[in-house]
């Protein structure tokens, strides 16, 4: 039984590690997309090439979804929010990917691959959490 509990322990830790490392990435760029468009399109192009108010767009989707990610769980309401708000970053992600690699940009997509795999061990952290309180 103790076994199980410091296993538990870990991921619990681990998840909320998780969480602040992606939610801390997304808040950067975040905040990286409301600096002036001609500043931010000297490190990524495409925010220099699609309309200013898509940039902003994407900024408040990246900020939401670090919200989703911390709040609901540090302030226990809606915990069950957490794992959605992993899921959608996944969806977000595969949708940058699709992009980048539209526009021949291949070279950037580790880093929303990271962020798959770090969303992808949340939700599966988080929903699993579930099931065993659940049960």
């Amino acid at each position: 039984m103790a076994i199980q509990q410091k296993s538990s322990k870990i991921v619990h830790i681990s998840l909320w590690a998780a969480q602040v490392i992606l939610a801390v990435f997304l808040i950067s760029g975040a905040i990286m997309k409301f600096l002036p468009i001609e500043k931010i399109s000297v490190m990524m192009p495409w925010t220099g090439e699609i309309p200013k108010v898509g940039v902003r767009f994407l900024g408040v989707i990246d900020l939401l979804g670090a919200i989703g990610l911390i709040l609901p769980s540090l302030l226990r309401i809606k915990p069950q929010v957490t794992p959605w708000a992993a899921v959608c970053i996944i969806l977000l992600m595969f949708c940058a990917i699709v992009f980048h690699i539209s526009r021949g940009e291949t070279a950037v997509i580790g880093v929303n691959i990271f962020c798959i795999v770090i969303a992808g061990f949340i939700t599966w952290g988080r929903f699993w959490k579930a099931m065993i309180i659940a049960k």
